[in-house]
């Protein structure tokens, strides 16, 4: 059986583990799921990104270069040389890095930093998914939050609904939900949003966000 094809049953399943054991033996597991986040089910593709942190933390107790070599090259996907081919790089480099923030610290501030690295004419297709990144990174982002914190926040007002659901998830992440206080109104902003959390994509909206992140 494909390789790929082995893979995307074992995502269909949330079977992690097996993805990670599969990881240690076959490195080409790596790259096969990050080419799986383009897969045509979006919750394949989510759940291909949130396995490549597993399957990298598995694979870093042995050859941790081989994995700073996949970020590298998740890096250089997001570039202009590259054509921006690989629109959920930032999900998938923040996944890793998670997993292994101290091996891995200098792309914990690469990731954090995509928000005002990638340039604008390019930002459109990635902005999204450098909140998202930063707000899986979480308490890990630290005081690299403070430098973007203007560019999160200007998100707030992006005139797509998925940018700013994502922003309000991101600040409520990171703890700085007080900044949502004086924006009632993202409160009745009823903007669709499709979020990743917890194994599933879940179909929720700007309004519905805030309210979390304020009440937490």
């Amino acid at each position: 059986m494909p390789l790929k094809t082995t893979l995307r049953g074992l995502l269909e399943e949330r079977h992690f583990g097996q993805i990670a054991d599969l990881a240690a033996e076959r490195r080409r597991v790596l790259p096969s799921l990050v080419s799986l986040t383009f897969d045509a089910d979006p919750q394949i593709g989510w759940r291909a990104i949130e396995a490549l942190g597993v399957a990298a933390q598995r694979v870093a107790q042995d050859d941790p270069e081989f994995v700073r070599e996949q970020l590298r090259r998740l890096y250089w996907l997001i570039s202009e040389e590259s054509g921006g081919i690989c629109w959920h790089a930032p999900e998938a480099m923040a996944e890793i890095v998670r997993h292994e923030p101290s091996l891995f610290a200098d792309y914990l501030s690469i990731a954090v930093h995509l928000i005002t690295s990638i340039e604008e004419e390019d930002l459109e297709h990635f902005r999204a998914g450098t909140l998202w990144a930063i707000g899986r990174l979480g308490p890990l982002a630290g005081d690299h939050v403070d430098s973007v914190h203007g560019a999160v926040t200007a998100a707030l007002d992006d005139p797509d609904p998925q940018v700013r659901g994502t922003a309000v998830w991101c600040l409520g992440r990171v703890g700085q939900a007080s900044t949502l206080t004086d924006r009632s109104d993202l409160l009745s902003d009823d903007g669709a949003v499709a979020l990743y959390i917890d194994g599933s994509l879940e179909r929720t909206s700007v309004a519905e966000l805030a309210r979390r992140a304020l009440s937490a």
